[in-house]
């Protein structure tokens, strides 16, 4: 079963970010690496990224036929989603356990969601 582990961003997990040194900001960023490896050697990572920031993005709609696009930032949004790591568990037991090394979690807190299994759906 594959499960998403979300780490989004926010005024709390900024001002969480600010109170850190830079030495403390450096082993979060080493923890990450570390548990990307880690995942990788267990057999359940399939794949993990950062995102950019928001005013990188685009939101894309299509309205007549035509697409629409606008760029980032969106001041509306109160979070973003900063990163994920996507995981092939045996179940959501095992899924929350990697979910609580994610470095984030020490500090804020991270969403994990099962994927929709649609490989068995026609259409």
């Amino acid at each position: 079963m594959k499960y998403v582990i979300l780490i989004q961003s926010n005024e709390r997990s900024l001002a969480v970010w600010e109170t850190l040194s830079d030495e403390q900001r450096t082993e979060f960023g080493r923890g990450h690496l570390q548990l990307t490896e880690e995942m990788a050697k267990a057999g359940v990572l399939v794949v993990s990224e950062g995102l950019g920031d928001p005013s990188l993005a685009r939101r894309v709609s299509v309205r007549d036929g035509r697409t629409v696009t606008s760029d980032g930032p969106f001041a509306e949004a109160k979070e973003h989603l900063a990163g994920f790591y996507l995981i092939d568990c045996e179940d959501l037991d095992e899924a929350t356990g990697w979910a609580a090394k994610v470095p984030d979690a020490a500090y804020t807190q991270v969403e994990l969601r099962p994927v929709l299994d649609m490989s068995g759906w026609e259409f």
